[in-house]
């Protein structure tokens, strides 16, 4: 028997569960469909474990630094039990009894579209007037010989693991490795990053890159650039890695941060006229429409594969489902690594201004030797923020900052270029004493306009 809903979901991380409820509070009868957890990754093995198991760390760091304080003591099992209570233990019960309440229909399983507006979960068949494709992404695992003869870990066997290696061979240099990096040295690990690029955080401006390295290694993590591995082994209890430039390391465990793929296939989706981008992920158009009747939304769209965006898009789609259409837009959305200190950007790299044309003018500032907030923050205070501005229409188009608590106040640049404030009101703006967010006006006037 084929049941009727107006909206299926396939997929149930943080954007389908975004805009799942937002079409139940619309008063759409929704089916909600995941094969793992309702959730997904983001809040049992990415975003919410790994930033709860970072806090410990930072708060240690920062115990460290505050002159008058002292003697802070790191627990791993303290920190890995609240952890698993804070990624519900991967149990999603409350999760499906919610949305039960609410009233939709709830599916577990593997869903397939099978036609236009019907989609198969397990041999259960729904018609739809709308599908929703947000099936995420999954961990992108590098094509080196002999890797399925060590132990590999990916982001999900690390922020589950009862129990932390001694050593940790670490293959990516970009958010999940830095972030995956300086937990695991905190806790005592002996880690090795290894980067193929010749620096750290290769999206971002080079500077961040930079300071980013010089931050990892002053924790004790071995940094190598410019170095990638070609063959692993097993040598005894070891898990090795020989590099391009000839040397190898050695660890207890491989952990590969080389990025996400879009989880596109067996889903059926050449039934239902979806196209797929050379990039992998399933093409959309401003309002994150795939094709007559489906959408897609977060990892999936490969369109800036973060948590918010996904969160964003659901909006988007859920709005235009209920008849209140607007078009998406992704200027100016932070990117944050919460890092000691944190990482964080918004808007364009200077690279990405330059190949759109663009021209501009940027400035950096040293935050200690410019405000007073770092030095009553912590003892040998660090912080650096970049600005990139359009000197024609005196407008940010980019910035950047890697600081302490970088990821709150990021959000000032990141409104700016989005609304497209000008500059002559941010120098108007006054910042309340003593904050990170003053170093705004000395990098605005710093700018060569």
């Amino acid at each position: 028997m084929t049941e009727h809903v107006d909206v299926a979901v396939i997929g149930m991380g943080p954007g389908g569960e975004v805009a799942a409820s937002r079409l139940l509070s619309g008063g759409r009868r929704v089916a909600v469909i995941e094969r793992e957890l309702i959730g997904g990754e983001c809040a049992y093995w990415a975003c919410i474990p790994s930033k709860t198991v970072l806090r410990s760390p930072e708060a240690a760091g920062g115990v460290d630094r505050a002159p008058g304080a002292e003697g802070a003591r790191l627990d791993w099992p303290t920190a890995r039990d609240y952890r698993d209570y804070m990624a519900r233990h991967l149990d999603d019960a409350g999760q499906v009894s919610g949305y039960r309440d609410a009233g939709a229909l709830v599916l577990k399983g593997d869903a397939r579209i099978s036609g236009p507006g019907r989609v198969t979960v397990d041999g259960r068949e729904l018609t739809a007037d709308h599908v929703i494709i947000a099936t995420g992404s999954e961990s992108r695992v590098p094509p080196i010989d002999g890797l399925g003869q060590v132990t590999v870990w990916t982001n999900r066997e690390t922020y589950t693991a009862a129990d932390l290696p001694g050593r940790a061979l670490i293959v990516g240099g970009s958010a999940v490795g830095v972030e995956t990096a300086q937990f695991l040295v905190r806790f005592g690990v002996q880690v090795t990053l290894l980067q193929r690029g010749d620096r750290l955080m290769s999206r971002e401006d080079a500077r961040v890159g930079e300071l980013t390295e010089a931050h990892l290694r002053a924790a004790g993590v071995d940094v190598r650039t410019g170095n990638e591995p070609v063959q692993a082994r097993r040598d005894g209890a070891d898990s090795v890695l020989d590099l391009a430039d000839g040397s190898s390391v050695r660890g207890d465990v491989v952990i590969v941060a080389t990025g996400r793929i879009p989880r596109t296939e067996g889903f059926g989706l050449e039934d239902a006229g979806v196209q797929i981008a050379e990039s992998g992920g399933i093409v959309v158009d401003e309002h994150c429409r795939a094709a007559e009747g489906v959408w897609a939304l977060g990892d999936v769209t490969g369109v800036l594969p973060f948590t918010h965006v996904a969160k964003y898009q659901g909006r988007i789609v859920a709005d235009a489902i209920l008849g209140r259409p607007r078009a998406a837009r992704y200027d100016g959305i932070p990117r944050v690594v919460f890092a000691d200190p944190e990482i964080a950007a918004a808007g364009l790299t200077e690279g990405q201004a330059h190949e759109q044309g663009l021209t501009t003018v940027s400035a950096e500032v040293d935050l200690a030797q410019a405000i007073a907030r770092p030095w009553t923050y912590e003892r040998d205070p660090r912080g650096h923020l970049g600005l990139l501005a359009d000197p024609d229409r005196r407008v940010l188009l980019g910035a950047w900052a890697v600081a302490p608590q970088a990821g709150e106040w990021i959000h000032q640049a990141s409104l700016a270029i989005r609304a497209g404030i000008g500059i002559d009101t941010l120098l108007d703006q006054v910042a309340q004493f003593p904050t990170y967010t003053e170093g705004y006006l000395t990098a605005l006037e710093a700018l060569d306009l």
